[in-house]
């Protein structure tokens, strides 16, 4: 299995200098997540922007689009930040023969206790494991993409009220 991953900043990527420090988004910290899991897997990294996900805008997600569209690979892991993650995973819904996945973390992956490794090992059991479709991995579940929303006051990502 070959993996495609895009990566588009979001917390999972964020750096913080100091207490009083702005954060940056620093370089995509997925290679060396995977490196450390010792995947048994083949996998392409296209680090295509370094955003918050407050700041993707529809221009950033029709270029999200077509990087997915134009990979080579058949299962295709996104890294994303949490705000807007659903609203990209939706404008993604279309895509068809891909088995498409988003993720991202609560917690910077260089924060002690984030939650980054646990969400890109679920995302990577998603992509073994589903058809083509595009779904949101967070919070130890994987939703479809159009049944998910994020729970601010609980800080975690849940299935919709409205959907069984």
């Amino acid at each position: 299995m070959s993996v495609h991953i895009i990566t588009t900043g979001g917390t999972i990527d964020k750096v913080y200098f100091d207490a009083r420090s702005e954060y940056q988004i620093g370089e995509p910290v997925i290679t060396e997540l995977l490196h450390r899991m010792n995947v048994g897997f083949d996998f392409t990294v296209e680090a295509l922007m370094r955003k918050d996900s407050l700041e993707i805008t529809d221009s950033d997600r029709a270029l999200i689009r077509r990087c997915v569209e134009k990979a080579a690979a058949d299962k295709v892991l996104i890294t994303h930040g949490t705000d807007t993650m659903t609203e990209t995973a939706k404008a993604l819904q279309s895509i068809h023969g891909k088995c498409v996945v988003l993720t991202g973390a609560l917690q910077p992956a260089a924060f002690y206790q984030t939650d980054a490794v646990f969400n890109v090992g679920c995302a990577l059991g998603a992509l073994h494991s589903k058809l083509p479709g595009v779904y949101v991995a967070m919070s130890g579940q994987v939703f479809d993409a159009d049944a998910v929303v994020k729970n601010r006051a609980a800080n975690r990502f849940e299935l919709r009220a409205d959907v069984d």
